[in-house]
């Protein structure tokens, strides 16, 4: 009776200790987060862990918990990018100006490629949205304030003032602690989304369309502001890159980009809370260590890739709350 009552305790330490990270999600994932730069040797990956990790939750919106793959949200981080960049470099705008703008801007991208993207499903939402994207990048390129090809220099941020408080962006543990809580804040938003009604709605879209239709729920208008949330995130976080480099490339709005976050939001599980960080962590480590050796890394980061995608079907993270009970 006792071993029977080890092994059921056994079981169930698990089951309760992942029932309270997901109770917890926001707040267990800022402590992993905090911990970060201490546990990796770069900390300028450890910022790109964050700001890669931001862009893979506003994408795993749409992705994971809606269940349509957009081939198009390098649009959203790259728009959110310039136009933090832009109005920083050009216009003179303070941070706390620059950051909500470009949220704005990247919403209002989404809101105007999602009228037009949730018409279509499957394979030809993922095309439309990768057309859309690509219009944007052109746009974009001919933007006289862009900078083309060269890009946009000068984004410049050496302190975020607060009352009482000065912060040292030259410093890259005061930057990553900036950055850390404006993504506890999105990550705050983003929790709160999903445990409300819109969020159930949400992954009832992604399990049966049809039927979450016949309950009475606006399918296509849920859709239409999943993606624009989506967008917004994605925006927040291209501005984040934009502050974190002084600078944006014209890269960051190419298709490479959107591919990027799917490979990233795969790695570390789709449609699970913390899976676009563990995502992130893998792809950039896997990045930063194999370019040292050679630069052909993308072979061997390929190959990585592959080994997950067949070892763990539903990502790092994924897999790892499968086996313990914790979804």
């Amino acid at each position: 009776m006792n071993a029977h009552s080890d092994a059921l305790y056994d079981v169930a330490a698990p089951r309760g200790t992942f029932a309270r990270i997901r109770t917890h999600r926001v707040l267990a994932s800022v402590l992993v987060l905090l911990a970060l730069p201490w546990l990796i040797p770069n900390q300028s990956v450890a910022t790109n862990i964050l700001i890669y990790g931001l862009y893979g939750v506003g994408f795993n919106l749409v992705f994971g918990y809606m269940g349509m793959l957009s081939f198009g949200h390098a649009a959203f981080f790259g728009v959110g990018a310039y136009a933090a960049g832009i109005l920083i470099a050009q216009a003179g705008a303070p941070w706390w100006a620059a950051l909500p703008a470009a949220v704005l801007v990247a919403g209002v991208l989404a809101l105007a490629m999602g009228l037009l993207a949730i018409r279509t499903r499957g394979i030809y939402f993922a095309m439309v949205t990768l057309a859309l994207a690509q219009c944007v990048y052109f746009l974009v390129y001919q933007f006289p304030l862009s900078g083309g090809e060269n890009g946009l220099r000068g984004v410049n941020v050496a302190q975020v003032h607060l009352p009482g408080l000065t912060v040292d962006l030259l410093d890259p543990t005061a930057k990553y602690l900036a950055f850390l809580a404006v993504v506890a804040v999105a990550l705050l938003a983003v929790s709160r989304v999903l445990a409300s009604p819109f969020g159930g709605a949400v992954e009832a879209i992604r399990e049966n369309e049809a039927r979450t239709r016949a309950c009475g729920f606006n399918v296509e208008h849920t859709k239409l502001m999943a993606f624009v949330l989506s967008g917004a995130l994605c925006g927040l976080a291209g501005a984040l890159a934009a502050i974190h480099l002084s600078s944006v490339a014209i890269e960051s709005l190419h298709y490479e980009t959107s591919g990027l976050v799917v490979m990233i939001c795969l790695l570390g599980g789709m449609g699970t809370f913390f899976g676009p960080f563990v995502g992130a962590a893998l792809f950039l480590l896997i990045q930063d260590v194999f370019s040292l050796w050679t630069e052909h890394w993308q072979l061997y980061a390929g190959a990585i890739f592959m080994f997950f995608v067949l070892f763990f079907p539903k990502g790092v993270w994924g897999t790892i709350l499968e086996k313990t009970h914790g979804r």
